[in-house]
């Protein structure tokens, strides 16, 4: 998976977890909803600046947000396959 794609995989599970949508979670760290968008959707490069920022801001490691196998399992599971 790519990078940018496998980042924003794991921001939207993180996130999901936490149950925050995407609105109030870009508000809460301080970024434009349509930025985390990007994010997410994997379209977006964010610096790793960012990801820590992201990351403070979901309460885990910048490590989780580069997650391989997570990434992977919660896009076929939203996916549907």
């Amino acid at each position: 998976m790519e990078i940018r794609k496998r980042i924003g995989w794991n921001v939207r599970r993180l996130r999901a977890e936490r149950e925050i949508n995407q609105e109030d979670f870009a508000t809460e760290s301080g970024f434009d909803r349509g930025y985390i968008s990007g994010v997410e959707r994997g379209v977006r490069n964010p610096s790793i600046l960012v990801l820590d920022r992201i990351a403070k801001a979901l309460e885990v490691d910048v490590v989780d947000l580069l997650d391989e196998v997570e990434a992977v399992k919660f896009s076929e599971k939203r996916l549907g396959r």
